[in-house]
């Protein structure tokens, strides 16, 4: 059986002890931290040994695996166009200030994969941001050309950081999402080419993202899993009724609303049994990491359902030909 990993992107107003402290008595088996400093700094563990010996230290007594290190907010800095929403991201010094942004983002980067190797993990998830997800809409027209020069500066901008990665051992995973350079199946296929198939560079699986858009989110883990080095465990309900919109009209998360929401695993759309068999048949044995997002539920009670539903749907593929046993010699 895989292990159960739990994301703490949704409990950083915790401190690094009680969040642990709680994924290990709900029965998590791994965590995914992120690289913030209040959870893991990122400048103190290249810089301060004992600092990365305690972390380790908390991860031990608790008995939980470091899965992989988010680092996904600094990644988006580096491909995005730079609006107000990005102060929120950046330390007080950087704020509006675009290219001192997108500076610090990119040192921050360069140090991730080793700041992950002396923590013992090998996979850091990421956006790498976009700079054309403003024309989404092909309207003022939109050039080919200008889409190619987006993909173009991904490139320029990332293939050094992914040369780094290489370079520590350490495989970046990213996650295809809306806002994001590659968001779909077709956007990933243009990406996975622009990078030209750099060897560092993975996928992060989330099978909401895939599913609200109309993708079905078995094929896509089918033709792109041989990228796929971590899996997230996230739900969405759909739910178009004939007012809503798929882009779903600036409402917040979690109003009724909306075409779709994210939802404690289980309480949704995501074919999970299909996904699990499609992980079997390709023989991931990666960790399942429970990524909980949902506005509707209690958090504590949203995360020990997610734990216990990911225990009742993960599996073991058969050993035998079920037809095999009835064969004569």
């Amino acid at each position: 059986m895989r292990r159960i990993s739990l994301f703490a992107g949704q409990w950083v107003d915790l401190k690094l002890t009680e969040f642990l402290n709680m994924a290990s008595e709900i029965g998590f088996q791994g965590v995914d931290l992120v690289f913030r400093p209040e959870m893991l700094d990122l400048d103190r563990i290249g810089s301060d040994c004992f600092y990365c010996e305690q972390q380790l230290s908390q991860l031990q007594e608790n008995n939980l695996s470091l899965n992989a290190i988010s680092a996904a907010y600094i990644g988006k800095c580096i491909g995005d166009i730079y609006d107000i929403r990005y102060d929120t991201l950046v330390p007080q010094k950087y704020r509006q200030k675009p290219e001192d942004i997108r500076k610090w983002a990119m040192e921050e980067m360069f140090k991730a994969p080793e700041a992950a190797k002396k923590m013992g993990c090998s996979i850091v998830h990421s956006f790498l941001g976009s700079p054309i997800w403003n024309m989404f809409y092909a309207y003022p027209r939109r050039t080919e050309q200008l889409v190619e020069e987006g993909f173009q500066q991904i490139a320029e901008r990332w293939i050094p950081i992914l040369d780094e990665f290489e370079h520590q051992g350490v495989k970046l995973a990213f996650e295809p999402h809306p806002t994001e350079i590659a968001y779909d199946y077709y956007t990933l296929k243009r990406l996975v080419k622009a990078l030209d198939y750099h060897p560092a560079f993975r996928l992060n699986y989330d099978p909401s993202h895939i599913l609200w858009q109309g993708m079905n989110p078995v094929l896509f883990l089918r033709d792109f899993m041989e990228l796929v080095i971590n899996v997230h465990i996230k739900d969405v309900k759909i739910t178009l009724d004939g007012r809503s919109s798929i882009l779903c009209s600036h409402l917040p998360f979690g109003d009724n609303r909306r075409a779709w929401n994210f939802r404690t695993p289980g309480h949704g759309d995501v074919p999970f049994e299909e996904i699990i068999r499609e992980l079997n048949q390709s023989g991931y044995h990666g960790a399942l990491t429970v990524e909980w997002e949902d506005n509707g539920m209690n958090r504590d009670i949203g995360v020990r359902e997610a734990f216990e539903f990911v225990k009742r749907i993960d599996f073991p593929e058969s050993e035998i030909e079920f037809d095999a046993v009835n064969r004569y010699e």
